[in-house]
């Protein structure tokens, strides 16, 4: 042994004389020394003496001849054991063919032992194969291909397979001990004589058991089966096949059950993918997502499936007459859409962000399908902070919030949304009709949130306009009481109404209780708004003739707000106003009448007439002829609200109408409050003169948008500055590129930016 502890064998110190017949007599030793190996009478063989003679061959280069003669009787000796392995018939010939391959692996084991210097010394060097690789290839070529025994074990092995896919019992080692050898064969026989058509073979089984299960099933029942299936498969490829196959075969199988029919069996009617949608079956929808998770593009497709679904029936919600009618039942119905699939998703999608997406973008299509859902969506909005949300808690208050705000971000014109908030906000607080200030701020917030600042920025003003508001009502009744102190205005009688003004900036105001006493029995309260912030539709319109009190009164708080903010003029918005006016009727009951200032100014009419024409009373008002004929209905045509009695009595109010008291009217309760007669809904006119305000808004925002553009790119296509604006503004609208192209137009006429004189699509900023 050398100093690095390894062994090596060295020749003979002396000369060793050989005679002519030694190489001859010696293989004959070997030889039969193999024989007995291969018969497995071994027990009595000397294996030093046969490696030493082996030695001794390679040594005195015999080695060709050595090798040579393995070759062909290893050759001879497989060639009697394919014959005779091939001779077995039954379920024996596999037993047998594994049985005779132990016995060659063993004894092939041994010759290479004897042979080991032959190995090292000749095979190497000269490129052959050793013992061991030898008589694998062997057994291959002679055996496993030989006549007949090839296909045997081919048909043996499926078959078997075959039989435990239907139910039966198998010799499970057996076919282990098959797959294991073929693979010592090398991986090209394991692939080509049993893998290749073990896959084959595994297709047409699934593709058949596949079109069985669609004929008798329904589509749980073939997921379910599909479950099984996939998981008997993968146990059995496990248990006695290679773990290259795996992957492959259960590949196979998928394709087959899961893949292939995939539309057919998810577009069951009755219990595919839609009806399990519809019925919330939680348990089989998790099943789909994850047998379809393991498939390629399997998700994708189930995706898609439930984007149509959901579109679908999203489609027909917002396009239903139905609906429409209520707006409050439009909105309900898309969010319980919302929580359904929204819930769907987490508990059986997991809450896969691309089902997540699918959903959204389903939701944005079909909502912005109708082009009143901003408008519907408002309106429910409306009534829950004026009366939806009364006596909940803050948890409540919030998660109502919360589920508006979802529907808003499927909203791409947010700012037709903003215009009909800001209309609706300015009722609740001019009317003091909300349940919560909080509330109101809340949501206020979480617009904010959405879509920046800028959005919000004209509620917090209306909110800041009420605040002040307060402050100059205290300021205003010091100033009586001042004056009533020093004798320059005299106290009077109780309030008898109250009315609303507006100031000329923009400024709207309202009535309450505490200045009456010195305003000739008016209780003024005045509401002053800031012109931009609140929606008056036109500041000199819908002014009207006021009683003499109640003029005095809003001249008494004009002269003492002027007299206090230099500069402004302040106009009363007669139209915005409410009052309450007390009557005592026939039943002599002495009643409070919650009206509108327009139908105030009607009903005081009457203390000085018994009965008075359409015409007499829209002289002796100036009201307009529509927000007095809406007046007039209100006070007459609305059943236990008909203060007055109309001739002739119809629901339309003409020309030629007499009114006078309804001296009959009676009432349980004491104070009774009419609202004007209006649509819910914006009428045609009102809706093309809300869309018109929303496009004259829109313009500075484009034109406003491509000058921020262009000033910071300098140079810019034409299809770059549509995509850039269209993103800029996506957060409030989707501009059209029409609507981009005519402001590009507008700006080149301002001389903001030009075309490049070579390339007209170039547009250049103009510093």
């Amino acid at each position: 042994m050398s100093g690095k502890g390894k062994f090596r064998i060295e020749p003979f110190k002396h000369r060793v004389e050989l005679d002519a017949q030694y190489a001859e007599k010696t293989w004959k030793i070997l030889k039969d020394a193999i024989h007995e190996i291969h018969h497995r009478n071994a027990s009595g063989l000397s294996f030093e003496e046969l490696y030493r003679n082996a030695y001794n061959m390679v040594l005195h280069r015999h080695g060709d001849a050595l090798y040579k003669g393995l070759v062909s009787l290893v050759t001879e000796h497989l060639k009697g054991v394919a014959s005779e392995v091939n001779a077995e018939r039954g379920e024996g010939f596999l037993g047998e063919l594994i049985k005779r391959w132990d016995h060659h692996t063993h004894s092939m084991q041994m010759v290479r032992d004897i042979l080991m210097y032959m190995d090292r010394i000749y095979v190497q060097p000269n490129g052959l194969k050793p013992v061991h690789d030898l008589g694998l290839q062997l057994w291959r070529d002679q055996v496993m291909r030989g006549p007949g025994i090839k296909s045997r074990v081919r048909d043996a092995v499926l078959g078997a397979i075959n039989r435990e896919r239907c139910g039966e019992k198998i010799d499970t080692h057996q076919l282990r001990a098959v797959t294991a050898m073929l693979m010592d064969l090398g991986v090209d026989c394991y692939a080509k004589d049993f893998e290749e058509p073990f896959l084959a073979a595994t297709t047409e089984f699934y593709r058949a058991e596949a079109q069985r299960f669609l004929a008798d099933s329904d589509c749980a029942q073939y997921l379910r089966k599909s479950e099984a299936r996939l998981a008997e498969e993968q146990a059995r490829v496990l248990e006695y096949m290679n773990p290259r196959t795996v992957k492959t075969a259960i590949a196979r199988c998928e394709e087959e059950l899961l893949t292939a029919p995939m539309r057919q069996m998810l577009s069951m009617p009755g219990s595919g993918l839609s009806a399990m949608l519809v019925g919330d079956r939680v348990d089989e929808l998790k099943l789909v997502y994850t047998l379809f998770r393991r498939v390629p593009n399997g998700l994708r497709s189930v995706k898609e499936m439930v984007f149509e679904h959901v579109s679908g029936e999203g489609k027909a919600l917002v396009t239903d007459p139905e609906k429409e009618k209520e707006p409050g039942e439009y909105v309900e119905g898309l969010l319980r859409m919302k929580d359904k699939y929204g819930g769907i998703v987490d508990a059986a999608f997991d809450g896969d962000r691309q089902f997540v997406n699918a959903l959204h973008l389903s939701f944005e299509n079909f909502v912005n399908l109708n082009n009143r859902s901003a408008e519907y969506l408002s309106l429910y909005v409306d009534d829950k902070l004026r009366r939806g949300l009364k006596g909940a808690e803050e948890d409540e208050v919030e998660a109502t919030l919360d589920r508006a705000i979802v529907l808003f971000r499927f909203l791409r014109e947010k700012d037709v949304f903003q215009k009909y908030y800001q209309e609706h906000l300015s009722k609740r607080l001019l009317g003091g009709r909300t349940t919560s200030d909080d509330a109101e701020r809340s949501l206020v917030v979480k617009l904010k949130t959405e879509c920046g600042y800028q959005f919000t920025t004209k509620f917090e003003g209306m909110f800041n306009d009420i605040r002040t508001s307060r402050d100059s009502m205290k300021a205003f009744r010091t100033h009586l009481e001042e004056r009533a102190a020093s004798g320059d205005l005299a106290m009077a009688a109780e309030p008898s109404s109250s009315g609303v003004t507006t100031d000329a900036d923009g400024v709207k105001v309202k009535t309450s209780r505490g200045v009456s006493s010195y305003l000739g029995g008016v209780d003024l309260s005045v509401q002053v708004l800031t012109t931009g912030s609140w929606p008056v539709k036109g500041q000199n319109v819908g002014t009207c003739t006021l009683p003499p009190d109640m003029q005095a009164a809003c001249d008494a708080y004009r002269d003492f707000y002027l007299g206090s903010h230099n500069g402004r003029r302040l106009v009363f918005l007669t139209q915005m106003g409410t009052a309450e006016v007390r009557y005592t009727f026939g039943d002599g009951v002495r009643r409070e009448l919650s009206v509108s200032t327009y139908m105030a100014c009607v009903l005081l009419l009457f203390n000085d007439a018994e009965s008075l024409s359409y015409r007499d009373i829209a002289a002796a008002t100036a009201i307009p002829g529509d927000d007095l004929r809406r007046s007039l209905q209100s006070l007459a045509c609305v059943r236990g609200k008909n203060v007055l009695r109309k001739e002739p009595m119809s629901k339309d109010v003409n020309d030629d109408d007499v009114f006078s008291v309804n001296d009959n009217f009676t009432s349980k309760m004491i104070k009774v409050k009419i609202s004007t007669v209006s649509a819910q809904r914006e009428t045609e006119p009102e809706k093309k003169e809300t869309r018109s305000r929303i496009e004259e808004d829109r313009k500075p925002q484009i034109e406003a948008a491509i000058v921020r553009i262009m000033k910071a790119r300098r140079q810019l296509d034409h299809n770059s500055v549509v995509q850039e604006v269209t993103k800029q503004l996506s957060s409030r609208f989707i501009p059209s590129p029409a609507d981009i192209k005519k402001h590009l137009e507008s700006l080149i006429e301002k001389e903001f930016i030009e075309r490049d004189r070579h390339d007209r699509k170039l547009y250049i900023y103009l510093a």
